[in-house]
């Protein structure tokens, strides 16, 4: 299992309805788009140039948005 699909599996044991894409923008560089959302919580989107970068960015916004270690 890669590192990014353990924070996805962590974050929907924890709840959270989890997805990502990747797309290219207007010169033709591919991005990851990854988003997470909780009825509770609300919704967290990110993007970077690497999947394992915006899912630990990911992970990250939600650990600071609710006090998590």
């Amino acid at each position: 299992m890669k590192y990014w699909e353990t924070i996805a599996d962590n974050l929907r044991k924890a709840g959270w309805n989890c997805g990502c894409i990747s797309s290219t923008d207007h010169e033709g560089r591919q991005f990851w788009v990854v988003a997470a959302e909780r009825e509770d919580a609300g919704r967290f989107v990110v993007h970077a140039d690497e999947m394992l970068i915006a899912s630990l960015e990911l992970q990250a916004a939600i650990h600071r948005r609710f006090g998590l270690e």
